[in-house]
Formats: C-alpha cells, structure tokens, sequence
C-alpha cells in the first residue's frame, strides 16, 4: 500500500486485518511517515523506499491509494514488475491510461482492478434482492443519490474535473449500475458548477439507458443539498422501493468502529431500513424491508480467490472501460 493517510487507514487496512486467514499487510509505503495521525500496524514495515517494496519477492499486490494524479505512475511501476495491482477510484483520468493498464497488466499475466469496494453497500445489495424478488413487477426505473449538505466543502475552489464529485462520487455509482444491468444501450451525462464557470464541480446526474430491459438508471450527486434524496429508489408497474439512509459502514469507521470484533459493525437500525409497497392479488402491501449484512471484507476475498485461485476478477476491464468512457465524455461539459 501507498499513502499512511485516511484513505490506507480507514477504506483499506481494518477490512485486510479483517481477513488475515487469507491475505497479510506486508509493507506500506509513502513519501513521508507519520505515526502520529493513525497508529502503526503491528507486524507492517513502513518505508519510504518505493523500488525496496515492488522488489521484494512476497508482495504479491499492490494497492495504489494516492491522490488521483500519481495513479498512473504508481500502478505502471507495479505492473511492470509483474505485480497484481489495485488502483483506488477513480481508476485514472481518462479511457487512454486505462486501456494501457490493463494492456500491460494482460502482457506480465497478472491483473489490474479498481477498488470498488461499494459493490458491497448493504443499501445497493438490498436494492439488488428487491428487485429480484419480482415483487415490483417490470422496474422500469432506478435512482441512487450520493448526495451531501456540504456548501462550504468546495467554496471558492476551482475546477479539477478527477479530484471532484463526478470522478470521486461517480465512480462508486456509476460501477453500482455498471455491475448490476450491464452495459447500457446509451446515456446521458450532466454535469454543473454551481459555483460558476472555472468553479468546482459538485453537481452530477446520468441516465443509463437499457432498450432491452425497458428501464433507465439514474445517478446522481450534489453537495448542496439539505436534505438527501433516497440512496435508492426502484419503481415498477406494481410498486416502490425507498431506503433513505447509505451504508453504515463509513459512519463506523468515521468513529475507529472496526470490522474485527464487532458482530453490528455496519449494520442499519430497524428505522433505517428501506420501505417496499406494492400490488399484488391479495391487494395492497406495505412493509419495512431489513437491510442485507455486508462488509467491505468481501472485496478483498474476491480479490484472493483471484489472485490465489485464478478466478476471474470482480470488477472486469470492459466495466471500468465502459465507466471510463461515460466520464470522460461527460466531463468535456465543464468549463
């Protein structure tokens, strides 16, 4: 790992140690150490010695956890060492650094993934069992809502199309989508500033298009927003479905809740569960659905079963690709 920030400490390391039956921390590497912010892991070597790491025969993965911009340079040095690698959202600015990793990663027999550790949000996998329940009927539209009240987050800042909602938020939705439907027949992409021109972008909304499956997806974001829209909401010709609240598990580790040791970690209370009505012969239904157990763990076990096994991996190029595509294209809106 790279980077002894908040991003190693709290999205990365408690889900790893979650799982030392299958996969240990050997080394994490950063341009400066400090112990002070986020407490050491027993048994790591911390280092600043980048080329020490990538040589050592029993790193087997690399995970990239830098700001965006040094993503490429990063994942390229531990591709071509012959080196799985994970490279955390958003994968890379544009399609064209993104095909050249999983081009290179192809050539040295390894893989290159982006860390999606989203596609384990208990509110998405919930929304996944409704759907597939048939109880709905024909959904023929889905909504998820990343948004926030944080106006003064991005007051006065400018434009940086990868650092800001579009790629940082985005990503997780879009990928959500992406892995559920599929690929879509086509979309449309909608970004604002709504600070102004050559201002920070904190507003986003895609519709997804599925001819086949007669349904549109739709994500969206801002950081202006009082009071959130549902992280999800289905609707079909027989009825809805509407859970408000997101996964629990960042509120968890926003306050040092680890994963190891805590059988509740995560996990909703009976009034954040989401809310099914619908139709059927016996009339009309209404009913407080309770939230799937997940945990961001279950990343790093397909992970193993990759790496260990040879299973193809979970998040596959063609997504990321696809995902790639619809934000670069989207992002030649903003000024």
């Amino acid at each position: 790992m790279r980077r002894h920030g908040k991003i190693v400490n709290r999205y990365h390391i408690p889900y790893v140690l979650a799982r030392q039956e299958k996969l240990c921390i050997k080394a994490i590497e950063a341009r400066h150490i400090d112990h002070t912010a986020w407490p050491e892991v027993p048994g790591v070597a911390y280092t600043t010695d980048l080329e020490g790491m990538l040589d050592d025969p029993e790193v087997d993965i690399v995970e990239v956890t830098t700001p965006s911009d040094l993503h490429f340079e990063m994942a390229k040095k531990a591709l071509e060492v012959g080196k799985h690698v994970t490279v955390d959202k958003p994968f890379s600015a544009t399609a064209a650094p993104a095909r050249e990793f999983f081009d290179l990663a192809s050539a040295e027999g390894v893989t290159v993934q982006c860390y999606q550790n989203r596609r384990f949000d208990s509110d998405f996998l919930m929304a996944r069992q409704v759907l597939a329940s048939g109880r709905l009927g024909h959904v023929f539209e889905v909504v998820t809502s990343y948004d926030y009240w944080r106006p003064r987050m991005l007051a006065g800042k400018p434009l940086d199309v990868v650092s800001q909602a579009a790629y940082g938020h985005a990503s997780h939705c879009l990928d959500q989508l992406i892995s559920w439907f599929g690929m879509p027949d086509h979309w449309r992409g909608e970004f604002r500033q709504l600070q102004g021109e050559g201002m920070a972008n904190d507003y986003f909304d895609y519709d997804l298009y599925y001819d086949d499956l007669g349904l549109k997806a739709t994500a969206q974001d801002n950081y202006s927003t009082a009071f959130p829209r549902p992280s999800f909401a289905l609707y079909g010709d027989r009825g809805a479905y509407i859970k408000w609240d997101k996964d629990q598990q960042e509120r968890d580790l926003k306050h040092f809740y680890l994963p190891s040791g805590h059988d509740d970690f995560g996990l909703d209370a009976p009034g954040q569960w989401g809310t099914l009505r619908y139709e059927d012969a016996e009339g009309l239904h209404e009913e407080r659905v309770s939230s799937v157990r997940s945990n961001y763990s279950q990343w790093y076990d397909a992970l193993y079963e990759t790496v260990a096994h040879g299973v193809p991996q979970l998040v596959t190029p063609e997504e990321t690709m696809m995902q790639m595509r619809i934000l670069e294209e989207s992002a030649r809106q903003l000024r």
